[in-house]
């Protein structure tokens, strides 16, 4: 059994936020110009193209749950909430204010998703969670006052990323239960859905269109950020649960600001280096969480990726598998300590 599983969901969400963090200040570029519906559908079809299958390989469905037409329902609000409303809202609000502003303030994305994933899962939320969720919510409130004051569009912009953070909460959680099936599939089914949502309301509404250029570039940003992000995302969700996963994906934000100052965006200031000293405690706070005790697993039957040398996977094969694979399998009941986060077999209380 692994030392902890924290490890190397930590290291999947912080590649999630590389890819997903350094395309912000790209798409305000790219997309200036452009309506947001426009942005939003060649963002999560660049997002579809790059999860598309290789031509070979190992087959994933070898080592991979397969989506499955139950799912259907699941993926389709999950399009609907995190590849065409959050998208569409977020675009609309990067164009309104200041790149630096507009990463710090995806910061909430965490705070929401911890929130959720509390109610929704009951994963476990101790003091080191909720005063990092607090320090989250200050720097967010004094970005957005400081976005209010620095655009004279008043705070409209950055409460429309706010909303976009929102739904992408909503999007982490529901997406939750999808973490254990194939990554690439899941993503192709979210993002062609998604982006075939906000292309034909974009069409309906005549949304502008951008030139082959930027739109290209757009197509580019959805690849890295959207799809490769959203793969790896959902690789950390598997191993470590909702509320974790989204803690350390608070590091994107940060990616988001100090690229769009490379790129000498303005808009940092002393109260954005404020913003940026609370979010990054509330990050600190969860990346040094330790997790173990006693606890008991009931008898559970479910399908996913599992090796036989993690110390929850002992039943009968024919011919024992090499590495990674899946399949229907059950789970007696035992109890145990080790270090743990809230996967698919630690959904116990506290």
């Amino acid at each position: 059994m692994t030392a902890s599983p924290l490890l190397a969901g930590t290291l999947n969400a912080a590649l999630a936020a590389v890819a997903f963090g350094l395309t912000t200040p790209f798409i305000q570029r790219a997309g200036a110009g452009a309506g947001p519906l426009v942005t939003a559908g060649l963002l999560y079809l660049g997002a579809a193209l790059g999860a598309l299958p290789r031509p070979c390989g190992r087959r994933a469905a070898d080592r991979e749950a397969p989506v499955r037409a139950r799912h259907g329902p699941r993926l389709l609000l999950v399009a609907l909430c995190g590849a065409a409303l959050a998208p569409a809202l977020f675009t609309w609000g990067l164009q309104r204010t200041p790149a630096t502003h507009a990463s710090l303030l995806l910061n909430g994305e965490a705070l929401f998703t911890v929130a959720f994933a509390a109610l929704v899962y009951r994963e476990h939320v101790g003091r080191r969670v909720a005063l990092a969720a607090a320090l989250m919510l200050a720097g967010g409130a004094v970005t957005v006052a400081t976005a209010a004051g620095s655009t004279g569009g008043g705070p409209w912009g950055a409460l429309a990323v706010v909303a976009a953070v929102v739904c992408w909460a909503l999007d982490n959680v529901l997406t939750r239960p999808l973490a254990d099936l194939d990554p690439a599939a899941v993503v192709r089914g979210k993002a062609l859905l998604g982006a075939t949502l906000t292309l034909l309301l974009a069409l309906a509404v005549r949304d502008p269109l951008p030139r082959p250029g930027p739109a290209l570039a757009l197509l580019a940003c959805g690849a890295s950020g959207y799809g490769l992000s959203l793969r790896l995302y959902l690789l950390a969700q598997r191993r470590m649960g909702a509320a974790r996963t989204g803690s350390v994906f608070a590091l994107a934000p940060f990616l988001g600001a100090a690229a769009a100052m490379v790129l000498g965006v303005r808009g940092a200031g002393w109260t954005t280096a404020l913003a940026a000293a609370l979010f990054a405690g509330g990050v600190a706070l969860h990346l040094s969480e330790r997790h173990a005790h006693e606890h008991a697993h009931a008898a559970q039957e479910h399908e996913h990726a599992h090796r036989h040398d993690d110390g929850h996977h002992d039943h009968a094969h024919e011919e024992p598998p090499a590495g990674p694979h899946s399949h229907p399998h059950r789970h007696e009941p035992r109890t145990h300590t080790h270090p743990h986060a809230p996967d698919a077999h630690h959904g116990h209380r506290h």
